[in-house]
C-alpha cells in the first residue's frame, strides 16, 4: 500500500504543471532611490508595524510564495534615506499574526551572527508563524558594518565564506538537535525524552557551540534557507547547502549562465532537491506601455546625484564624486580584480558593456533595484518576459523588488499576477500551510 502511494504522488508530481515561485523583496519605501522622496511615499510609516503587516496581506492576497527582508549593519548616509528602520526578524514576528499562508524570510548575517542566535530566533520564528520561516544565510560586506561588531575591518571574503559554511553547518546541527517526536508532555514523567534531545559538540574554525538547541523542533524541521551568492565561493555554498536561491540577472543569457551553472553544481554536490533560482525583478506596470514609462520616469526625476554617485561608489568600491555625469563610465576593474560583492559588480560590468551608458544613464540603471532585470510595460508585456525567463533556463521564478511601495506591489498584484494566473504560470490559491510547502520542498 506505502508503495502504490508512493508511485500515485510520484504520478501526480509529473503530471503537475510547473509554477512559477514569487518572492517580494520588502525595502523601505521601494528599491526606486528616489522612491521616498515622492509627496505620496509612506516614508512617515518606516516605523509603524502596521505598514509592514499591510504590505504582507497583499502579498498574501496575490498567493506569493514569501515576504523577504534583507538586512544591515551599518546606519549608512542617512540623507540619501533610509535604508534599514525595524529589525527585520522582530517585524516579521509581529507580520506572521497579521497573515495565515505566506512565508517569512529573513536575511541573518553568518559573520555577525552566532550560530546559536540564528538557530533560536529562526526556530522560535517558525514555531510563531506555523512553519513559514526562510532565512536567507549572508556574508556581510562592509568595512562600515564591520566596525559596529568588533572588527577593524571585514574579514576577507574567503575568511568570511568558511565562517558562513560552518555557520550553515552548526545551525542545522542545533535544528536537528531534537527529534521530531521528542516532547512527551508525560506529567508523571519527562517533558521531553532526553535520549530524542542531544548535544551537538560543534569545535570548528570559527565556533563553539555545546547545544542542544533550547527551542524544541520547528514545524518545518528546517526553517528554509535560502542564499544569493555570484562568486565562485557564493556558488559553490549555494550549490551544497541551499534550498532556494536569490540572484541578480541583468538579461537573459546572463540568467541563463547562472541558472545552468548552479543547477549542474547542485548535482554535483549529489543533491536531488529542486532548488528553485529567483532573480530579482522591478517592474513598472500600468495599462499602456507609454503609462508604464512615465510612472518610471516619474521617480527616475526624483533621483538625488549625490546620493546616487555614493551607491555607485558602494557597488563598485570607486570614488565616484567627481565623475563627468555625461561623459561615459570611467574604466573599472574587472571582475577577477574586484574584491568586493561580485553578483551586483558583473552586473554593472556587463550593463557597461552593452549600452555603453555615461555616467547619468548609469545612475538612472541603477536607481531601481542596482541592476537587475528591469520590465516596463503592461501587464501582459511583463509576463511575457517572465514566462520567456521562466520557460527557457533563466528563472524558477522572481523576487519581486517593488520601485515603489506600496503602490508597485499593489500594480503586480492587481494587474501582473492575473495574466499569471491565467496562463496556468501562477497558483490560483495557497495549497500548502508552510513555506516548504509552498515552494515544494520535503521536510527533512
Amino acid at each position: 500500500m506505502a508503495a502504490q502511494l508512493l508511485v500515485n504522488q510520484q504520478l501526480a508530481d509529473q503530471q503537475a504543471p510547473r509554477m512559477m515561485h514569487l518572492n517580494v523583496f520588502l525595502f523601505g519605501c521601494g528599491h526606486h532611490k528616489g522612491a521616498w522622496r515622492h509627496p505620496k511615499s509612506s516614508v512617515e510609516r518606516l516605523g509603524d508595524i502596521s505598514f509592514f503587516e499591510e504590505l504582507a496581506q497583499t502579498a498574501e492576497r496575490g498567493k506569493l510564495d514569501a515576504v523577504f527582508f534583507a538586512d544591515g549593519q551599518s546606519a549608512g548616509n542617512v540623507s540619501d534615506g533610509s535604508w534599514w528602520f525595524l529589525e527585520p526578524l522582530t517585524a516579521l514576528a509581529a507580520m506572521s499574526r497579521a497573515t495565515d499562508k505566506i512565508g517569512l524570510i529573513s536575511t541573518v548575517s553568518s559573520t555577525f551572527y552566532t550560530p546559536f542566535h540564528a538557530a533560536r530566533y529562526m526556530a522560535s520564528l517558525d514555531h510563531i508563524s506555523g512553519g513559514r520561516m526562510g532565512w536567507n544565510v549572508v556574508t556581510s560586506m562592509f568595512d562600515m558594518e564591520a566596525r559596529n561588531h568588533n572588527y577593524e575591518a571585514m574579514p576577507v571574503h574567503a575568511d568570511r565564506y568558511r565562517r558562513a559554511d560552518e555557520f550553515v553547518d552548526a545551525v542545522l546541527k542545533l535544528w536537528d538537535s531534537w527529534e521530531a517526536d521528542a516532547l512527551s508532555f508525560d506529567r508523571a514523567g519527562h517533558y521531553a525524552d532526553p535520549t530524542k534531545v542531544n548535544a551537538i559538540n560543534h569545535n570548528g574554525e570559527f565556533f563553539l557551540v555545546d547545544g542542544p538547541l533550547n527551542v524544541p523542533r520547528s514545524p518545518q524541521g528546517h526553517p528554509v534557507m535560502f542564499q544569493a551568492g555570484a562568486s565562485e565561493e557564493g556558488r559553490e555554498l549555494a550549490a551544497r547547502r541551499a534550498e532556494g536561491i536569490y540572484a541578480v540577472a541583468y538579461d537573459l543569457p546572463a540568467a541563463q549562465e547562472y541558472y545552468r551553472d548552479i543547477k549542474r553544481r547542485v548535482q554535483a554536490a549529489g543533491r536531488e532537491v529542486n532548488v528553485p533560482i529567483m532573480p530579482g525583478l522591478v517592474t513598472y506596470v500600468a495599462a499602456t506601455e507609454e503609462e508604464a514609462k512615465a510612472k518610471q520616469r516619474e521617480l527616475d526625476e526624483l533621483l538625488p546625484v549625490d546620493a546616487s554617485l555614493r551607491q555607485l561608489g558602494l557597488y563598485t568600491q570607486q570614488d565616484c564624486m567627481n565623475w563627468e555625469l555625461d561623459k561615459p563610465v570611467p574604466e573599472l576593474p574587472s571582475l577577477a580584480e574586484f574584491t568586493g560583492p561580485k553578483g551586483r559588480y558583473s552586473t554593472i560590468l556587463r550593463i557597461i558593456e552593452t549600452e555603453q551608458p555615461t555616467v547619468r544613464q548609469l545612475l538612472g540603471r541603477l536607481a531601481a533595484g542596482g541592476g537587475h532585470c528591469t520590465i516596463v510595460g503592461t501587464p501582459v508585456q511583463i509576463a511575457d518576459q517572465m514566462e520567456l525567463w521562466f520557460n527557457n533556463e533563466g528563472a524558477d521564478g522572481f523576487n519581486l523588488m517593488p520601485p515603489s511601495l506600496p503602490y508597485s506591489l499593489n500594480d503586480f498584484v492587481d494587474q501582473v499576477v492575473p495574466e499569471l494566473q491565467r496562463r496556468g504560470l501562477f497558483r490560483r490559491d495557497y495549497e500548502t500551510d508552510t513555506l516548504r510547502g509552498h515552494l515544494g520542498l520535503a521536510k527533512p
